[in-house]
């Protein structure tokens, strides 16, 4: 046994990465390149951590399959830190299958527990759900096993379920207080604090106040027809209308949800969805148009009725109607919500996890690089984005989820 090489592999699973250094530093051989390139990892320094992972990849060859495993593991951990989401999941589920085969069930636990955080981020819940599934708990690290609550509440929370996410929340913190790592703690506390703020805001013809993550939950178990501005949609019990893709259609029902059980004027209605100042008889044929679109799109759950000066709102079922809309509203509010959690992204990498198009993204960014609200560091595909400043509004609501159901 190599008493040096230990030591530094105790050290970094302490978080103490200066005291593996002061063990491995001097050393080229591929278990020490390896336990410093983690080390460099932790220190913040991915780039050299990359370098000498790949490095020491390269050295122990095809010989110790799963020195090379416990490697591609390592490198896929930077990639999901420095939000290079664009890299496929295949190399990780190779190496993750390579550990398992040669009976290293804690690192083979750990790339499963990447791949559930690497689909979170992207929002496809149901795949990270079941991929955590097979990730056995009771052989993870101490510090992965943070990460792993952390994920499990991650999904509760975007699925608005917030009795399992503070459940998870509260498993993260135990751990975290074992493992004695101060970045774990300060990770669970911003996720707790984030948990715990403002998640959107409701509006009616009577209020507009905001409401906590378990009071969006009621809210959405009720008999309450929702035109949800946060992932827009309208909701009406377990009956879903999905409108994104729909603006002019999304603009108006949330006009009229606002009024309700008040009808709407038409030259309101033309300045919400088309931002019309000076309406003319082209404006009002639109009006009608899109009018009559939004009728066959939400025939499930209302429908909209003529009145002598406009529209009016009238659901089906549902005892009341409300909007449920961002606690503070800003242009590309869903950049802003993952630039929120203080990690570099890629244009790519926004792209993948909004699901739209690179340029779509990039036209985003330059406006709120515009208005100083990101800020970009690198050139070319090394080009980073970060928020200038943490977002003043709560991010749960605005991330993406793929497939939202009732």
């Amino acid at each position: 046994m190599d008493l040096a090489i230990t030591a530094a592999a105790r050290a970094l699973s302490a978080g103490d990465p200066l005291a593996a250094l002061k063990t491995v530093a001097l050393r080229d051989d591929p278990p020490a390149l390896a336990l410093r390139g983690i080390a460099m990892a932790q220190l913040g320094d991915l780039a050299r951590a990359r370098e000498l992972l790949r490095n020491a990849a390269r050295r122990f060859g095809p010989k110790e399959p799963a020195a090379r495993a416990r490697c591609a593991v390592a490198e896929a951990e930077i990639a999901l830190v420095c939000r290079d989401l664009g890299r496929s999941l295949q190399t990780l589920n190779e190496a993750r299958a390579v550990l398992e085969a040669s009976g290293d069930r804690s690192n083979a636990a750990h790339a499963g527990y990447l791949e559930a955080r690497h689909l979170l981020l992207i929002g496809r819940l149901d795949e990270a759900e079941g991929v955590l599934g097979g990730v056995d708990a009771g052989v993870l690290p101490r510090a992965s096993l943070v990460g792993r609550e952390l994920v499990v509440a991650g999904m509760a929370i975007r699925r608005i379920k917030t009795e399992p996410a503070r459940t998870a929340l509260g498993r993260a913190r135990r751990a975290a207080e074992e493992a004695r790592i101060p970045a774990l703690a300060t990770e669970v506390d911003q996720a707790v604090r984030a948990f715990e703020a403002p998640a959107a805001r409701l509006v009616t013809r009577d209020a507009d106040r905001l409401l906590h993550l378990e009071e969006v939950e009621r809210l959405l178990a009720s008999k309450t027809l929702i035109v949800d501005a946060c992932r827009n949609l309208v909701r009406s019990g377990t009956t879903i209308v999905p409108l994104a893709t729909r603006p002019v259609l999304l603009a108006l029902i949330r006009a009229l949800a606002e009024a309700w059980p008040e009808d709407v004027p038409r030259e309101r209605l033309l300045k919400r969805a088309f931002r019309a100042r000076h309406a003319d008889e082209s404006h009002r044929a639109r009006l009608r148009v899109e009018i009559g679109r939004l009728r066959e799109a939400i025939k499930p759950v209302a429908e909209v009725s003529a009145t002598r000066r406009g529209f009016v709102l009238l659901p089906h079922a549902a005892r009341d109607v409300a909007v449920l809309a961002p606690p503070v509203e800003t242009d590309h509010a869903e950049v802003l919500a993952l630039l929120g959690d203080g990690e570099a992204w890629s244009s790519s990498a926004l792209a993948l996890a909004l699901s739209v198009s690179p340029r779509t993204v990039q036209r985003a960014l330059e406006e709120l690089a515009h208005d100083s609200k990101v800020e970009a560091f690198g050139r070319g595909r090394a080009c980073r984005w970060i928020a200038s400043t943490v977002p003043g509004f709560p991010t749960s609501l605005l991330l993406p989820v793929a497939g939202i159901s009732g």
